[in-house]
């Protein structure tokens, strides 16, 4: 059977005319303090953009001046890293690896425990008390970076030291567990928002199959909200990465090419700490190794948020 459609008189047509002519006028014809705000916001907008580009272009100019003095497969492949020493070497490698390692630790913290404390906060805990642990865990973030270093270095060291008696006081298995904790209130906080964005009806239709609440969150929610959790890895892995005080504090700041995280070294962030407090001539090759490890740096969050971004787009589910 053919749908029927009931043609609009011409009084209707007129009206509807009407409206829009009168809607396009206001459009047109906007209050100044409208087009103010629209300003201000595209303004804030392109600001942000423009301090990314600001900032890339410094980190490349100043590059550009240090890799005209050291070659990149020196800075590339060289295992010493002893830029203020009287016979300096320019390989970035001992400090990728403190860094890597760092953050690897932090992540084998941080990511179990905010899945799991997401999970509960999603799936298990109660209105009241959602709302009482999710802001105390919010605010554990607001605690300066400083106090975490320096309770790394007389906590966590120590207590680590009676588990392992030939722990050295700086080492980069505390410090990456600090950093861990550190982290914990980002990944939790995201991942329980992506959790609790599934419709509601895929979980009951978990729970009329049969399934517990456990099967339900394990194999039902976390893959339906597994975007947005990758999300939360994705900003926790920059955060741990870009730390800086706690590795400079408990971690030591002597460049070791090392995978042991039972050993001290030194990453990324702590030698850019501790060149900037120097008294090192501006134009210099030590001042500008400063911008070639950041270069650096900036490449390997760089790579790791399009692999997330990847990640995310593969396994995005749209509701």
């Amino acid at each position: 059977m053919m749908p029927c459609f009931t043609p609009m008189n011409h009084a209707e047509t007129a009206h509807a005319t009407a409206a829009t002519r009168q809607f396009a006028a206001r459009s047109s014809t906007r209050r100044p303090g409208e087009r103010v705000v629209e300003a201000l916001l595209f303004l804030s907008a392109l600001s942000s953009i423009g301090i990314t580009v600001g900032i890339v272009g410094i980190l490349l100019y100043e590059s550009f001046s240090f890799f005209s003095h050291v070659s990149v497969v020196e800075f590339l492949t060289d295992t010493q890293w002893t830029v203020l020493f009287a016979d300096p070497h320019y390989g970035i490698m001992p400090l990728v690896a403190g860094t890597v390692v760092t953050s690897a630790v932090a992540l084998l913290v941080a990511l179990p425990l905010g899945t799991v404390i997401a999970i509960y906060l999603s799936e298990y805990a109660s209105h009241r008390v959602r709302e009482i642990i999710k802001p105390a865990l919010e605010m554990l973030s607001a605690v300066p970076t400083v106090v975490f270093g320096y309770f790394a270095l007389l906590l966590v060291t120590p207590l680590l030291q009676r588990l392992l008696p030939d722990l050295p006081g700086f080492n980069m298995l505390s410090a990456g567990i600090v950093i861990g904790i550190m982290i914990i209130p980002y990944v939790s906080s995201l991942s329980e928002d992506a959790m609790r964005a599934v419709p509601v009806q895929i979980r009951e239709g978990s729970y009329a199959m049969g399934a517990t609440r456990l099967q339900t969150a394990l194999r039902v929610l976390v893959p339906s909200a597994f975007s947005g959790i990758a999300s939360a890895y994705v900003l926790g892995f920059s955060r741990a990465v870009g730390e800086t005080m706690v590795v400079a504090i408990a971690a030591g700041q002597q460049p070791n090419l090392t995978l042991n995280p039972m050993q001290g070294a030194a990453t990324i962030t702590a030698y850019i700490v501790q060149v900037s407090l120097g008294d090192l001539p501006h134009g210099s090759v030590a001042y500008q190794s400063i911008f070639a490890a950041g270069l650096t740096l900036m490449l390997m969050t760089l790579v790791f948020n399009i692999a997330g971004y990847l990640l995310r787009k593969k396994f995005r589910e749209i509701y």
